[in-house]
């Protein structure tokens, strides 16, 4: 989800109209992610500066916050209270009462505002996800430890069973998984959809594969915004892929365009994320 996660960052700085002097904080969580803050940083601050003039607002009438980070993306949540923010799904299912979070856009990629998790092993070694017990799994997303428990394994599964092995690069976990020093690899969309661009010495097949989940992309502050703010935002993203430069970046990571999205499209996962263990 990196690309996702920098496009729907620069595209933010719409909504600060009268920011230039105070800019508004835009809070970018990626959980798990290898992207280094200071790059990201400077790739969404050329990015914005785009949006800005797109959306006719006054240039750097925002800043941003970027961490790679579950438990910095919620500290930075409680301390600034950003009215805009990037998040994960399972940070959005964790936080939204709390912080009165409710979804704006979702980005649209090869035409799907959804995606399915799949867990990867080396071809006929295993069948599924109970001989897979007390083995070695990898992956990016295991950051959020939570969210793949309650929501992609659908409380089905209990992680403890398994010898997790975090990565924050999806590249290195399946090039382990290549050698044997891995017995699995659980990977999002976008890194499976990567995996044919890669050279394996051994073929990797799923042995499991999630419903669909919604991607998340943006979400504001219900408390600290009001509905024409949201809505206006919501807007000014949707016509972004279509601006001339905007259609450049839009393209350049692989987003086709920005969706609005109602809440209730979320509520199967808020209920997956009550129930869950």
């Amino acid at each position: 989800m990196r690309k996702t996660y920098l496009i729907i960052s620069s595209l933010l700085a719409s909504f600060a109209a009268n920011a230039a002097p105070n800019p508004e904080l835009i809070l970018v969580c990626y959980p798990g992610g290898a992207v280094n803050a200071k790059d990201a940083n400077a790739a969404m601050s050329s990015m914005l500066r785009v949006v800005e003039r797109v959306g006719q607002w006054q240039l750097n009438s925002f800043n941003s916050f970027f961490t790679s980070k579950a438990d910095e993306c919620k500290k930075q949540i409680a301390d600034k209270h950003p009215k805009f923010a990037i998040t994960s799904l399972g940070l959005y299912l964790e936080l939204r009462s709390q912080h009165n979070l409710v979804p704006v856009v979702q980005p649209k990629i090869k035409g799907q505002t959804s995606e399915r998790y799949r867990v990867m092993v080396q071809k006929d070694k295993y069948q599924n996800l109970d001989q897979l017990k007390t083995k070695t799994l990898g992956g990016t997303v295991l950051e959020e430890q939570s969210f793949i428990s309650k929501i992609v394994l659908a409380g089905k599964y209990d992680l403890a069973g398994f010898a997790l092995k975090p990565s924050n690069q999806a590249i290195r976990a399946l090039r382990s998984l290549d050698k044997g020093e891995l017995d699995a690899v659980i990977l999002n969309e976008q890194q499976f959809n990567g995996l044919a661009s890669l050279q394996m010495s051994t073929p990797l097949v799923p042995i499991f594969t999630s419903e669909e989940i919604p991607l998340m992309g943006v979400v504001a502050n219900s408390t600290t915004t009001t509905s024409e703010e949201r809505l206006r935002f919501g807007q000014a993203l949707e016509g972004m892929c279509a601006d001339s430069e905007g259609k450049k970046l839009c393209d350049l990571f692989g987003v086709e365009a920005f969706t609005t999205v109602d809440a209730a499209v979320f509520e199967p996962m808020v209920k997956l994320w009550t129930n869950g263990k």
